[in-house]
């Protein structure tokens, strides 16, 4: 799970859009959901570009599939999107909010794109099913 710039302030940040969970509180609901499914999860947040870029190049080699909610970078970062598509692993996208009823300039993703889904606007619950999707994806590719 990579999560972008600004979500470490989740809880106090703009609770009318993005809800009172914290980041813990949906790192906590991942780890959960890890577990039911058999799975592990690690999480990473970072509000500098150039760390979630290498993080996506060190999942190539430890990881099956990226979960990521690019936040601010969903919209303005084709190094990030370029860096999904090098890796070439399956990744789902998610929002807490609906990015399409929101401002203009955040109906555009360059990572959509390049995943093979996307979740927004069912806050914490998004992370879940994106996870949740993002297993079944890769149970169901190994069939």
């Amino acid at each position: 799970m990579l999560h972008g710039p600004n979500l470490n302030l989740l809880g106090q940040r703009e609770p009318g859009i993005y809800g009172p969970v914290t980041l813990d509180a949906i790192d906590s609901l991942l780890q959960e959901t890890a577990t039911e499914l058999g799975v592990q999860m690690n999480s990473l947040q970072s509000n500098h570009e150039g760390e979630l870029v290498d993080a996506i190049q060190q999942a190539l080699h430890q990881y099956q599939g990226i979960l990521i909610n690019a936040a601010a970078y969903t919209h303005t970062s084709v190094a990030i999107r370029d860096a999904i598509s090098a890796v070439n692993l399956p990744t789902v996208e998610v929002h807490l909010s609906n990015i399409y009823r929101r401002e203009p300039f955040r109906h555009h993703s360059y990572i959509a794109p390049v995943a093979i889904g996307q979740i927004s606007g069912f806050g914490a619950e998004s992370y879940r099913l994106g996870l949740q999707a993002l297993v079944r994806h890769l149970r169901q590719a190994k069939l």
